[in-house]
């Protein structure tokens, strides 16, 4: 099963050293626009977005749509790529999973689901400048319409997969690992993730994570890697559940004498970490300092996705 599991890991890494070989030729088209989804937040997390949107756009016309499924954001996002010429567009959702009612939404939105979701009318009725969208009034189309309405344009539209288990995440999250380690052999990884409220999207959730363990593992030699996910969003019973599992794996890795290190798998610090600590009260261990952004590798991952 090991054996297995590993090749399976070396075919994932090799077709991520293809594509990210040959994403820069795809780059050089002006035709095809770039539209960068994110969920927005602080200041310094949107800047962070900005910057690997901007990066991009040197090669590519790129656009930002901050928000969970915000129509209005997506709409300005389309029409500033078609004003700038482009003659189709890839929507990267620079989400962790695909596996939510956030990206069902969205393709939805974009013309690429015929049914609507039903989390789609909660994100309708949504403040989305808490997520950094701005709103801009005189742009008559964006904000005109239903809220819970496909975008208008005419110009061709796919979406692309969220980081899910792509190897350049795997490479970032094993860094991450690496830079709280001293001695590998006596330390215990555990990849905490946000995950989402629905079993069967969380069982999604944690088939891509293994694959994410699995670039950790081989990474250095750890005694153990684990992956859960904390599910913040789920009733009390859900999340209990994924408290005490958490906790329990921590105590357990303690008393077998390991150093216990934690790496939340998110795209940025913003208070899921401090739910992650606030949970771990009491236990001894080492949190990874930093999410996956910053990185230069989420720009790599962007031109991967657009093959």
């Amino acid at each position: 099963m090991k054996v297995f599991r590993a090749v399976l890991f070396l075919m994932h890494l090799a077709c991520g050293v293809i594509a990210g070989m040959a994403a820069p030729a795809l780059a050089q088209s002006s035709d095809t626009g770039v539209l960068l989804m994110a969920h927005g937040g602080r200041p310094e997390w949107n800047q962070r977005v900005a910057d690997v949107a901007k990066t991009v756009d040197v090669a590519q016309p790129t656009e930002v749509a901050f928000g969970m499924a915000s129509r209005a954001a997506i709409q300005q996002a389309v029409d500033r790529l078609a004003a700038r010429g482009v003659k189709r567009i890839v929507a990267v959702p620079l989400f962790v999973s695909s596996h939510s009612s956030v990206i069902t939404s969205t393709e939805f939105l974009l013309g690429l689901r015929a049914d609507a979701p039903k989390d789609l009318a909660i994100f309708a009725k949504m403040n989305h400048a808490a997520h950094g969208v701005a709103m801009d009034h005189g742009n008559h189309e964006a904000m005109s319409g239903d809220p819970a309405s496909p975008v208008k344009t005419t110009l061709p539209i796919r979406m692309t997969p969220a980081l899910n288990r792509h190897p350049l995440i795997g490479a970032i999250v094993a860094d991450r690992a690496k830079s709280i380690s001293s001695a590998p052999a006596q330390e215990a990884v555990i990849i905490a993730a946000h995950g989402p409220v629905p079993d069967d999207d969380n069982r999604r959730w944690l088939a891509d994570l293994a694959v994410v363990a699995d670039q950790t593992r081989v990474s250095a030699p750890y005694a153990s890697v684990d992956y859960l996910t904390v599910r913040d969003d789920a009733g009390p019973t859900v999340r209990d559940a994924a408290t005490k599992q958490l906790r329990d794996l921590v105590k357990a890795q303690i008393a077998a004498g390991r150093r216990v290190l934690i790496v939340p798998h998110l795209l940025s610090f913003g208070g899921i970490e401090q739910g992650l600590r606030k949970r771990l009260e009491g236990l001894d261990y080492t949190m990874a300092p930093q999410a996956l952004m910053p990185d230069e590798r989420i720009v790599k991952w962007v031109f991967a996705s657009l093959q």
